[in-house]
Order: structure tokens, then C-alpha cells, then sequence
């Protein structure tokens, strides 16, 4: 059986990869925290739809690496329609409600791995 925490992850790349703007902005909790090549902080459900739209992007997730019951991070395939060559990249996700509240993109699995435990020690000494 699927983690919450899995199914809303699944949910969030189902969608965005599908290019499905009504379902990749039901996937996500208002507002989302993004960090991406262009930029970081909490962006609306919307914002996020139009960003999947804008950037075609379509991610395949090949590592699945948990840190606690909220954070996850995936190492995924990242294509996009002007360059169709897959790139490894890896997402630091953060689940609440069923819904992803944060997804960080970053270039590689390692650092990925490095924010996602200062994430979960920051998270631990509230």
C-alpha cells in the first residue's frame, strides 16, 4: 500500500506530466513553495498550472529517497518540448493534506539529499 506521502508525490508527476493544468493545480496546496532554476518562494495553485503550461516540462521519477513522513525526495528524467534528451534532476517534496506543499527542484540528487535533511532537522527543532 502507497504512503500518503507517495500518492500525493505520484499524483503531483502524473499531472504535471500529462501537461493536466485542472489536476496539476488540484495536486498541490495553496500556496506551494517552488524552487526551480528561475527562482524560489510560495506561488498560488494557478501560478502553478501556468508554469507546467509554460515550461512543457515532463519529469520521470527513477529514485525514490524518503527523509521523514512529510519530506521525500525523487530523482527524476526531466524532458522538455525543445529539448527532448532526458536530464537527471532531483525534487525535494514536501506533502501536507495529500497535496504537495513544497516541491524543490534542484540539478542533482546530492544536493537534493543536503537540502531535504536541513529541511527535516530545521522542521524538528520547532
Amino acid at each position: 500500500m502507497e504512503s500518503d506521502l507517495e500518492e500525493a508525490i505520484n499524483e503531483w508527476h502524473d499531472a504535471v506530466s500529462s501537461g493536466d493544468l485542472r489536476r496539476s493545480a488540484a495536486a498541490v496546496r495553496d500556496p506551494v513553495v517552488v524552487l526551480g532554476p528561475k527562482g524560489a518562494g510560495p506561488i498560488s495553485p494557478e501560478q502553478f498550472a501556468g508554469w507546467v503550461e509554460r515550461s512543457g516540462i515532463r519529469l520521470v521519477p527513477r529514485s525514490w529517497h524518503p527523509i521523514s513522513g512529510r519530506l521525500m525526495v525523487v530523482e527524476e528524467e526531466a524532458t522538455w518540448p525543445e529539448n527532448q534528451a532526458p536530464t537527471r534532476v532531483a525534487t525535494v517534496f514536501r506533502v501536507a493534506g495529500g497535496k504537495v506543499s513544497a516541491a524543490l527542484r534542484l540539478p542533482d540528487l546530492r544536493s537534493a539529499l543536503d537540502l531535504a535533511y536541513i529541511c527535516r532537522e530545521m522542521a524538528a527543532t520547532e
